[in-house]
């Protein structure tokens, strides 16, 4: 008897799922997205309550890309994008959100996510 080998986005997805139960964005305290793939990190605004993506920002925005050159590695990125979310975020007049890791762990490019959105201003 073999044990099954489970695909790693597929316990990524199952625990995402568990998580966005207890999480729900208002417009007052949207959610803050975050998707991981291999090369680029996303970063997405969204009121669960009218089913509205707010903003959104991820490495492959045209306007970070001289920000983004500059910056060694994916860790080092990832802040730019958190930085570049929160200055998004204070344009709509928000303050507050509710983090949504996504489920991936708290570690790496979504705690440096995180952590630069709150330098920008952000409270989780």
């Amino acid at each position: 008897m073999g044990f099954k080998k489970t695909n790693r986005n597929v316990v990524r997805t199952r625990r995402h799922r568990s998580i966005r139960k207890k999480i729900v964005g208002t417009s007052e305290r949207p959610r803050l997205s975050v998707f991981r793939s291999a090369r680029n990190i996303y970063a997405q605004l969204v009121d669960d309550v009218n089913e509205k993506t707010i903003t959104g920002v991820s490495t492959l925005n045209a306007g970070l890309k001289d920000q983004l050159d500059k910056s060694e590695g994916k860790i080092a990125q990832a802040g730019v994008v958190g930085k570049a979310i929160a200055e998004k975020a204070k344009d709509f007049n928000i303050e507050r959100v509710v983090f949504d890791r996504g489920g991936y762990l708290y570690h790496g490019r979504v705690k440096a996510l995180a952590d630069a959105a709150r330098e920008g201003g952000l409270k989780f």
